[in-house]
C-alpha cells in the first residue's frame, strides 16, 4: 500500500492507508477499541485514537509524571504535520 504524499491532508487518506501508517510509525491497535491505537517510545507512551473530526493523542502520564496530556489535530492538517507534532512527544 503506497501512501499519498506527506504534505496530503489526512483527511484525503483512505483509513486502510491511515491505519497502515500508523502500524509504520509503531503503533498497536487497540482491539477492544479499534478506532484506538497505542505506542510507546522510551520516553513517553500514548493513545492515539481516530475521532470523528480530529485525531486525538493522550500521553499518558507526561504531565510531571501524574497527568495525561490530551492534544487533537484536525484532519486538515497534512500527514507530515501530523507525524511530525504527535510522534515528537508531549
Amino acid at each position: 500500500m503506497v501512501l499519498p504524499s506527506p504534505d496530503t491532508p489526512l483527511y484525503n487518506h483512505p483509513l486502510p492507508e491511515i491505519e497502515s501508517w500508523l502500524e509504520k510509525m509503531g503503533c498497536e491497535q487497540d482491539r477492544s477499541r479499534l478506532h484506538c491505537w497505542q505506542v510507546e517510545r522510551d520516553l513517553w507512551k500514548a493513545e492515539v485514537c481516530l475521532e470523528v473530526e480530529e485525531l486525538s493523542v493522550r500521553y499518558i502520564n507526561a504531565g510531571g509524571g501524574t497527568k495525561d496530556i490530551k492534544r487533537s489535530f484536525k484532519y486538515s492538517l497534512s500527514r507530515q504535520d501530523i507525524e511530525a507534532a504527535v510522534f515528537s512527544g508531549p
